[in-house]
Parts: structure tokens; C-alpha cells; sequence
């Protein structure tokens, strides 16, 4: 996985709750998902996005994915918004 940088302030929705509610009212253009997360816990946010033609990016960690997004903890999923 290469570095994905620093995500869009704003835009950024975080955690899987909001990751997998942006995906479902259509509002999600790229979707986050860390190849170290629970697969329990992203396996809901994965379908949707196949459904829905969202496209997914896989981050090595939790850690690196939160880091993405300007938070100090870890995340398993975070979508960008459309603005």
C-alpha cells in the first residue's frame, strides 16, 4: 500500500458507522479500509461499496489509516465525501 497522504479535512467521514452510513445514501466517492482491521467490522462496508460502485483503497494499519484522516487513533474504515 503506498502512503495515501493526508485525507481531506471536512470531507473525511471516520469509523465504520459513518464509513458504511455515507456508502449508503450515496454520498461516499472513495472508501478506506485497513487491511488490519476486523474483517468482522469492514466486511458490511465492503459489500455496500461493491453494490454501490464505490471504489475502496486498502491501508496497511489502523494506525496509518487514522493517521490519514488527522486523528491519533487507529480506524478501520473512513469514506470521502462528495463535497
Amino acid at each position: 500500500m503506498d502512503d495515501i497522504g493526508r485525507l481531506p479535512p471536512g470531507r473525511v467521514k471516520v469509523g465504520t458507522k459513518q464509513t458504511a452510513k455515507t456508502v449508503e445514501q450515496g454520498n461516499a466517492r472513495m472508501v478506506y479500509v485497513a487491511q488490519d482491521a476486523d474483517s468482522r467490522l469492514v466486511g458490511r462496508i465492503l459489500q455496500l461499496c461493491k453494490q454501490r460502485g464505490v471504489p475502496v483503497t486498502f491501508v496497511d494499519t489502523m494506525r496509518n489509516l487514522g493517521k490519514s484522516c488527522g486523528i491519533d487513533v487507529g480506524t478501520a474504515a473512513a469514506a470521502v465525501a462528495e463535497e
